[in-house]
């Protein structure tokens, strides 16, 4: 399999949210999002509203994830960013894999005060071992927040009582 991201029709989920290897996207994602209700994810109120292994995109809200001085702390926008890139390398990993982070980088561009920040992130790379995203954050009047780029590992599953 190639490390190019393969967005070609065959690639894409169908319209009823499953892709060509019948991997059921929403499925999954209620899967995982129930599998621990006191995670990260949900203590930072992040709310996934799309996803597919090509393109995944989440809110959060500013309110509850600052620093002392009120902004939008740089490690939220990273916790944001690692669930999109986390969360697409499991979907395109698919069931009997698992991803694990092995690098992420930020750049803040602007401060937020308020509001919600939404991010999307963008395969750049879906192969056999490794998943990478570019992960775009913006404010609610559409301005770039914060770019970041994560790399998963993908894994088998660990057998069963090991």
């Amino acid at each position: 399999m190639s490390d190019a991201a393969d967005t070609s029709p065959a690639a894409s989920d169908d319209q009823t949210g499953h892709d060509q290897t019948g991997h059921d996207h929403e499925a999954f994602m209620e899967a995982v999002m129930s599998m621990n209700p006191n995670s990260l994810v949900h203590r930072m109120q992040i709310e996934v509203v799309e996803s597919s292994p090509q393109r995944l995109v989440a809110r959060m809200p500013v309110e509850g994830n600052t620093q002392p001085y009120g902004l939008l702390h740089g490690g939220a926008s990273v916790v944001l960013a690692e669930t999109l890139g986390s969360l697409g390398s499991a979907l395109h990993a698919g069931p009997d894999r698992v991803a694990v982070g092995l690098d992420i980088n930020a750049t803040h561009h602007r401060a937020v005060r308020s509001g919600w920040v939404t991010g999307i992130a963008t395969a750049l790379s879906l192969g056999n071992t490794l998943a990478s995203y570019e992960v775009v954050i913006t404010d609610e009047d559409d301005r770039r927040v914060c770019t970041c780029r994560i790399t998963c590992l993908l894994r088998d599953k660990a057998p069963a009582g090991s």
